[in-house]
């Protein structure tokens, strides 16, 4: 067994943190953090078992689906990061190929994951499993450690596992010995006889599919294990079945929510890709300087992507001197900004805005878009003038595209008429959604006109 490689120390949450603001972001959380405190004295010890060592044959790639890019980043550490938020949990094993030991190294350390160890992983899924529970077994030699009451096994293509469905497998595991996440059946199952033709079907309504996760007690799974037949471990697919051929163990089945969905096929990663934007999308954070000046457009700006996009969570905050209202934005983890300039300097507030980004860690587990707003007045500067004061944007993408940084750029029109003030303001808050809906890595560095 390896330890995965040290990160930085972090939050209880996998994700970023702003250097400098360690103070604010104790101050702001105690009662979160007694909260996780007195949740980890109240469970169970519960680890985690990930089987990693599948090639994607049905994927159809020559990179095995769970290192598969999902915005950049492989699609096994978001499997990583929804299990590393659930504090209770702690230890998570992850079973992977000799091959693939390396890379499974690299993620861990650049995406910064914490509790994770890895093993080699067997030739098939059940052997695999097995090598993540010998690693937990105190019977073991080389055991680094420490056995758990209730062990989780879960997928690593299925990253979108919430904190309520662990907490409940879990729990029955604790009260039934096994427990697993079930779905209802989407299509028929039938059964085709040997030349080819319907045997028999099942009826659907009284048969489920068995999802994951699945949780049980540490010593009746692992017991199931050591007593399993080759043919078992070699052509077996289903936990829940081995603890209850070898255990006498019938788990308890927990309805589980359509999250839980397995990324298989290619198509399936589109669709994942779609999600995480969605969510990540959800929240923007106006950046202004200007206070003072109630009357600004910038405000008329934030008003109207509140009217406009009003799924999405509007918040403001200030550059200021120290940048404190930015900084517990980021340490909340919004991953959309727009910035407003209202200096001489084109970039000012732009250039302030990334510099505070790239010294942060936000942009590790997410591209971030940064989109930096100017208003033009063609009464006051020539458009030509001011297109060109705009175009050194291409520079700063290309730099903070390093680090994962999305910055592209919005012109808006600035007439005296009203009515035409607000159709360039609403077109804007149109260009401003869209962008950081597709997060398209073609539009950096463009220079959009609202």
């Amino acid at each position: 067994m390896e330890p995965g490689p040290p990160g930085r120390s972090g939050p209880a949450e996998p994700g970023p943190r702003v250097r400098g603001a360690d103070r604010e972001a104790s101050a702001a959380v105690p009662s979160r953090a007694r909260e996780e405190a007195g949740l980890q004295r109240r469970a169970p010890a519960v680890a985690a078992v990930l089987p990693a060592g599948g090639s994607g044959e049905r994927m159809g790639v020559p990179t095995p689906k769970q290192f598969c890019p999902v915005l950049g980043r492989p699609l096994i550490s978001y499997t990583l990061q929804a299990l590393e938020r659930v504090c209770w949990i702690k230890d998570i094993v992850v079973a992977v190929t000799r091959e693939n030991m390396e890379v499974m190294k690299g993620i861990i350390q650049r995406y910064q994951h914490q509790r994770i160890s890895l093993v080699e992983a067997g030739v098939t899924r059940h052997r695999s499993i097995f090598s993540g529970l010998k690693a937990l077994a105190q019977d073991q030699p080389d055991s680094q450690l420490s056995k758990p009451e209730v062990v989780i096994i879960h997928d690593a293509v299925r990253p979108f596992v919430e904190e309520d469905i662990l907490l409940k497998v879990v729990t029955a595991a604790k009260e039934h010995g096994a427990a697993g996440a079930i779905r209802p059946l989407v299509s028929t199952v039938i059964c085709p006889s040997a030349d080819g033709c319907l045997d028999q079907s099942l009826e659907r309504a009284r048969h489920r599919a068995s999802e994951m996760p699945q949780a049980f007690l540490f010593d009746v799974i692992y017991e199931a294990y050591q007593q399993c037949s080759d043919y078992d471990l070699e052509f077996g697919t289903e936990c829940l079945h081995l603890a209850l051929k070898y255990c006498h163990i019938k788990a308890k089945l927990v309805e589980g929510s359509p999250d839980l969905w397995k990324v298989t096929y290619k198509r399936d990663l589109y669709a994942a890709e779609s999600i995480i934007k969605e969510r990540i999308s959800e929240q923007i954070c106006m950046v202004m300087d200007t206070k003072e000046d109630e009357e600004h457009v910038g405000h008329r700006l934030e008003e109207m992507l509140k009217n406009e996009l009003s799924h999405v969570k509007v918040t403001s905050g200030a550059l200021g001197h120290t940048g404190r209202d930015l900084q517990q934005i980021i340490l909340e983890q919004c991953y959309n900004f727009v910035c407003v300039n209202v200096r001489a300097s084109e970039f000012e507030e732009t250039q302030k805005l990334l510099d505070v980004l790239k010294e942060s860690d936000l942009s590790i587990l997410y591209p971030v878009v940064v989109i930096s707003v100017h208003f033009l007045d063609c009464k006051s500067v020539p458009f030509g003038q001011k297109m060109e004061n705009l175009m050194q944007i291409k520079e700063f993408a290309k730099e903070v595209k390093q680090q994962n940084i999305l910055l592209c750029g919005l012109l808006i029109y600035y007439p005296q008429d009203e009515q035409k003030l607000q159709d360039s303001l609403r077109q804007g808050a149109t260009i401003i959604g869209t962008l950081i809906k597709e997060r398209n890595s073609g539009l950096l560095g463009q220079l959009l006109v609202a």
